[in-house]
């Protein structure tokens, strides 16, 4: 029975699920794998992935079930929730039916944002252990990429005050650091602006070597894109040895494994290599693996989550970050060629509420009360929004997916604002279903589950956006124009120069294109709602992930690390000291 969600938080209403919490030895039983298949870690386990893949690897796939959304406020439009609901209401269906979601970063979790396990009676269980550092991969990230700081700081130090004879004695090679030339920070899983930019290695000579650094978000670590990515151990292990840690004086590449360290950040990361196992609040298996942001990395569950889900599961859903423009754009164009997978639907998620603000509607935000134009009929507003939703109907379809529109309903939605969306969505060739399950559970995601197993039936014409051996600057251009809807792409004269010296690069030729953009708008500003016409896209610099093997057209004003807001989560967090249970998580 679905609890009464509108009584009370979510972490209370995940407390009463967790009194009924399938123990981890009957999930794994449920899935079908063998006792040593997982490795226990209290009330959640790790999957063996190389062991269970081993096992499965003849089996065929299941149903491939991507989930995006239309552009977002910055309240989220409950993607999270809706991949929850769908998977209770496949499994009402009598589907074996299973997902991966992303692990959640501190930094949103103690901030505005909560930890990103759904609501309401469709959220995945224990809340506790998924919000506060699951079975420690982020920790594993942050120790590893932080060692590989620690090994460049120390070197810079120790070749600053010896010879060359002294550091060949040592057994060092003198790799000539450019401390100028460091593309690569620190990083900590809060939002914390004020390590934005700090100077490190004040003190004497024996405190390190002094020089501008900073402090990015754990999950922007290349590491976690290299996590979402990795087909094996070896996979990562090479990929790690890859990472360009610094350049030399004379502008050659210094890797971890020229440092050395790639090796130890390795066996930090050794137990992330395997998926964490929790479930819906209706007993069904949730795979949570890898966590990177999607307006500034690739934003996906990894790729060996979803490859062990697709053999256990009838219909895997796998969740894709923010909107189709970004998060969806990614998975299409980056994750599929590298796993070779093919989805079957891609759920699109809309709010009337994120209609009615592309609408041009009155500012949402988070922590301020929300107008009443939003819970109101306001049928002007919400028509004049839909173009956004349209939109991403197209883009979904321009990859031969058939996208399935599941509505988000909230409590204030008419059932005239409904239809109206209705009309737009069929009138697109989509379908249309309602999702109540925030309400309702399983039982409320029926008709969207009714729909995805209908539309997955369906012939996929599936087909990237590009060939594989589009020039770098080529690709910008097709993202921006046929996905964001630009005019044109303005490089500025740097980022056009770095550019074009990547593009003639040869080893570089097979590294993927990872845009970095706001998740708020189809542009590169925050602030244009809807789908703004004529208008070009400026490209301020490129990233270079040479482990990933990524380049990152960086766009508009983007932060590795986001800041706290003034009304942040953790003020509302505690802990009940009579029974250890942790309050306040949503």
């Amino acid at each position: 029975m679905p609890y009464d969600v509108l009584r009370m938080e979510d972490w209370q209403v995940a407390e009463l699920a967790e009194e009924r919490m399938k123990p981890l030895s009957q999930l794994q039983e449920e899935m079908g794998l063998e006792k040593d298949d997982v490795i226990p870690y209290g009330r959640i386990g790790r999957l063996d992935f190389a062991r269970v893949s081993k096992k499965l690897n003849n089996k065929p796939d299941g149903k491939y079930v991507v989930v995006t959304a239309i552009t977002p406020t910055p309240l989220g439009e409950g993607k999270t929730t809706t991949t929850i609901g769908l998977i209770q209401g496949l499994a009402l269906k009598g589907k074996r039916a299973g997902g991966a979601i992303r692990q959640p970063s501190s930094g949103p979790t103690m901030n505005i944002k909560g930890s990103a396990g759904g609501g309401g009676n469709s959220q995945v269980i224990p809340l506790t252990e998924f919000s506060l550092g699951l079975t420690g991969d982020i920790n594993n990230i942050m120790n590893a990429h932080n060692l590989a700081m620690v090994a460049l700081t120390a070197r810079m130090q120790h070749e600053k005050n010896y010879s060359d004879s002294e550091l060949a004695r040592r057994k060092l090679k003198r790799l000539d650091i450019d401390s100028k030339n460091v593309p690569m920070g620190w990083v900590m899983d809060f939002c914390a602006q004020a390590l934005r930019n700090v100077i490190i290695g004040i003190g004497g000579k024996m405190d390190g070597y002094m020089m501008s650094s900073r402090f990015d978000i754990a999950v922007s670590s290349e590491l976690m894109a290299i996590l979402s990515i990795a087909k094996d151990l070896k996979d990562l292990r090479e990929r790690i040895g890859n990472i360009t840690v610094a350049f030399s004086k004379s502008g050659t590449p210094i890797t971890a494994e020229d440092l050395e360290v790639a090796g130890a950040m390795c066996a930090f990361m050794r137990e992330s290599i395997n998926p964490t196992i929790v479930q819906t609040m209706e007993g069904q298996p949730v795979f949570v693996h890898a966590g990177p942001f999607a307006n500034i990395a690739i934003g996906q569950s990894s790729i060996i989550a979803d490859k062990v889900g697709l053999k256990l599961f009838d219909y895997h859903v796998t969740e894709s970050g923010f909107a189709s423009d970004i998060g969806f754009e990614k998975f299409w164009n980056v994750k599929c060629r590298l796993s070779g997978l093919t989805p079957n639907v891609a759920v699109i998620i809309v709010t009337v509420r994120a209609l009615k603000m592309h609408g041009g509607g009155p500012r949402v935000a988070s922590g301020l009360p929300i107008p009443s134009d939003y819970t109101t009929e306001n049928f002007q507003l919400l028509e004049e929004g839909i173009s956004n939703l349209i939109h991403h109907i197209r883009t979904v379809k321009m990859s031969g997916i058939q996208p399935v529109v599941s509505l988000n309903r909230f409590m204030t939605d008419t059932k005239e604002e409904i239809a109206l969306i209705r009309r737009y969505v069929e009138r697109e060739g989509a379908y249309f279903a309602v999702a109540e399950n925030w309400l309702r559970g399983g039982e409320g995601a029926l008709e969207l589950a009714e729909a995805v197993i209908d539309t997955s039936n369906k012939k996929v014409d599936f087909q990237f956006l590009y060939p594989s051996d589009t020039l770098f600057t080529e690709r910008v251009d097709i993202i921006a124009r046929k996905v964001y809807g630009a005019d044109r792409v303005l490089w500025i004269p740097d980022a056009e120069v770095k550019a074009k010296r990547l593009e003639g690069d040869l080893e570089k030729r097979d590294y993927f294109t990872m845009m970095v953009k706001t998740h708020l708008s189809l542009t590169h500003d925050p602030e244009l709602k809807g789908v703004p016409k004529g208008w070009t896209l400026p490209v301020r610099d490129v990233l270079v992930f040479t482990g990933a093997k990524f380049l990152c057209p960086v766009t508009g004003a983007i932060n590795l690390m986001p800041g706290t807001g003034s009304n942040p989560a953790f003020r509302r967090i505690d802990v009940d000291v009579m029974t250890g249970k942790v309050k306040g998580l949503f």
